[in-house]
């Protein structure tokens, strides 16, 4: 098989026909292998591929192995669905790790506001975020992560300035991360952003170094107060349920008393109609039998008993006897 003949200048060169075959096979080899690179693609296990053509959108698959129109007229953008992502707002985190590094530079542009009770406060947040929705993520908003961090800020300024120092400080840092986070997601649906907005976590929250003295020494104080109501309603806790115990214990003795004096007196009351009627039956044996229970009742009492006979006539020689027996 002749060669092929090509003229170079004055010059006519025959290739050989056996290397004419190889560059035909190189040249297929490489239009075949750009082929297959043009028109397969993957997609990770915790993305989804947005497919566009001529860069309209056509479709979104799931992940795998696919296949796409080669040569440029469908274009494939890789969008992580599964990822959160994180945007930090008065520090950037330069290493992350179990001994983090932060960066030194100032970002109190970002941090510092104004809180509702007209003071100043350093606050510190991150925002953790995925994406939702990859259309509406890669071509409603032009730069998505700026839109984020422009409505976030405006968000926590508003959700602060409604809320006192002391609130934003200590008091209610989960009330005002939860405001924040809602506000934050309804603002950007309503810009189409594709957003799912994870968490909203306050950090750091600080009064500015300035003031920072002052502020300890206030909060010092405070807790000097709630030490002093603490201790006072530790001593009220046990000096009134007391009090109170020993009053109801004298309510209820007072009222047993009372129970039992009118008891007695309703009793006595019984006891001396009876015997007054006994006595208009037979008067002259309830008055014996009146006397008798009288002696009965006063004489186990009496020390001594003297007998004495209705003739004597002084009570002399009776008591003159009685001492000479002491004396013997």
């Amino acid at each position: 098989m002749p060669g092929k003949i090509i003229h170079v200048g004055n010059e006519t060169i025959e290739l050989p026909a056996i290397k004419n075959i190889w560059i035909k096979l190189a040249i297929i080899g490489i239009a075949v292998i750009w082929l297959l690179i043009s028109a397969i693609y993957t997609v990770g296990a915790d993305e989804v591929a947005v497919i566009q053509r001529f860069g309209k959108y056509m479709r979104t698959t799931t992940p795998g192995l696919h296949s796409k129109i080669p040569f440029g007229v469908e274009t494939v953008k890789n969008v992580k669905v599964q990822r959160v992502f994180k945007e930090e707002f008065g520090f950037r985190t330069i290493q992350a790790g179990i001994n983090s590094k932060y960066s030194t530079k100032s970002f109190i542009g970002e941090s510092l506001m104004l809180t509702g009770d007209l003071n100043s406060a350093v606050v510190e947040w991150i925002v953790q975020y995925r994406v939702k929705d990859p259309v509406n993520y890669l071509f409603h908003v032009r730069n998505v992560v700026e839109t984020l961090r422009d409505a976030s800020e405006s968000v926590m300024r508003e959700v602060v300035g409604d809320h006192s120092v002391d609130e934003v400080i200590v008091l209610s840092r989960q009330d005002i991360e939860v405001l924040a986070q809602n506000a934050t997601q309804k603002l950007l649906d309503e810009f189409e952003t594709g957003i799912d907005i994870v968490t909203i976590k306050l950090q750091d929250v600080n009064p500015p170094k300035t003031v920072q003295p002052a502020f300890n020494e206030v909060n010092e104080a405070r807790q000097e107060k709630e030490r002093i109501i603490n201790e006072a309603l530790e001593a009220y806790n046990k000096v009134v349920p007391q009090a109170k115990g020993q009053a109801e214990q004298t309510i209820r003795q007072a009222e047993g008393y009372a129970v039992n004096r009118v008891n007695r007196a309703k009793g006595d009351a019984d006891n001396f109609l009876a015997v007054w009627a006994a006595y208009n039956t037979a008067k002259d044996v309830t008055r014996r039998r009146l006397y008798l229970e009288t002696l009965l009742e006063i004489l186990p009492k009496l020390e001594k008993i003297y007998m004495i006979d209705e003739q004597q006539k002084g009570f002399i020689p009776l008591l003159q006897l009685q001492a000479k027996e002491v004396a013997k």
